[in-house]
């Protein structure tokens, strides 16, 4: 069985554009008009939760009724821990995910870990990329 890494090599352009996508989302994360943007149409997301949303539809609508509750007082932080491509058009990022929840203790506070494994699928659309699937993983 051949174990030889067949991920494409990194071109600098793309790994660049890739970066700044994260942190776009990133910044982003309680603007309800441009994070889903930020993704392709027929995205899929599975948040820390195991909530899986299917479409930007459904994630723009998740995201609104989560910033008119306490939830809109829960930032992340993303840490870029490899890029890899498997096709020029097709990316894999692995990402670490770090959950700040600032709700006050009359909210509550969440039960899920906070710091969790992220994974994006990016597929390319023109000269920027898009995020096609954002998965987490709960570490802890």
């Amino acid at each position: 069985m051949d174990t030889t890494n067949s991920t494409l090599p990194a071109n600098d352009a793309d790994e660049r554009r890739i970066r700044e996508l994260v942190a776009r989302s990133q910044e982003a994360q309680i603007d309800p008009d441009v994070l889903p943007a930020l993704h392709t149409s027929n995205l899929v997301i599975v948040n820390l939760a195991g909530r899986r949303l299917f479409g930007r539809g459904a994630f723009a609508s998740a995201m609104a009724e989560a910033l008119s509750s306490p939830l809109k007082d829960i930032r992340t932080s993303l840490e870029v821990d490899d890029i890899r491509f498997t096709t020029p058009d097709v990316a894999i990022v692995s990402l670490t995910k770090t959950v700040h929840d600032e709700r006050s203790e009359a909210e509550g506070s969440s039960e899920l870990p906070s710091v969790g494994v992220m994974t994006y699928v990016l597929t390319r659309q023109g000269d920027d990329w898009r995020i096609a699937l954002a998965q987490t993983t709960p570490v802890g």
